[in-house]
């Protein structure tokens, strides 16, 4: 069985997952009805992963005797004001989950609590790639811009 303190600071980062999910769903549906199919399909598979993430996490939860206390989602908000803005909101939440996830590494290295802290570093790599992979999107957007033909470029790049 694990702390009350990382059974908490799991179930809280459970939701966050959750609503990454939902966020990039939400994402997804815009850039569909506008038409950019690749950019729509790519956050489509980013939504099944953070949903992925989740039940990790809640399966971590359970494996250790512990208890999953699922919270209510929050809906989904974001700013339109083209791609590029899309792709820098996607970065900044990237990087409060990454926080996140490091909150849980803290707690996990006070409470001494290696089985958890080895669990985390998975989280953490994957983190990093998650950033990465947006940073390098957020970089090729800002080099072409956002004419059509350039953003039918990376839109056929990013289809699955």
């Amino acid at each position: 069985m694990i702390s009350e303190k990382i059974n908490e600071i799991i179930n809280e980062q459970i939701n966050k997952e959750f609503y990454s999910g939902y966020l990039y769903l939400s994402m997804s549906a815009r850039l569909k009805s506008i038409g950019l199919f690749g950019f729509a399909s790519w956050l489509k598979n980013q939504a099944k992963e953070e949903v992925e993430h989740g039940l990790k996490l809640l399966d971590y939860l359970l494996d250790r005797n512990s208890f999953v206390t699922l919270k209510q989602i929050k809906m989904p908000e974001f700013e339109f004001n083209g791609v590029i803005s899309v792709f820098n909101e996607i970065y900044e939440h990237e990087k409060c989950i990454t926080s996140s996830v490091m909150e849980i590494a803290k707690l996990a290295e006070d409470e001494c609590d290696r089985t958890t802290l080895s669990f985390i570093d998975w989280f953490i790599n994957e983190q990093i790639e998650e950033e990465q992979q947006v940073k390098n999107i957020i970089k090729r957007l800002e080099l072409f811009g956002e004419d059509k033909a350039s953003l039918l470029l990376m839109d056929k790049e990013l289809a699955v």
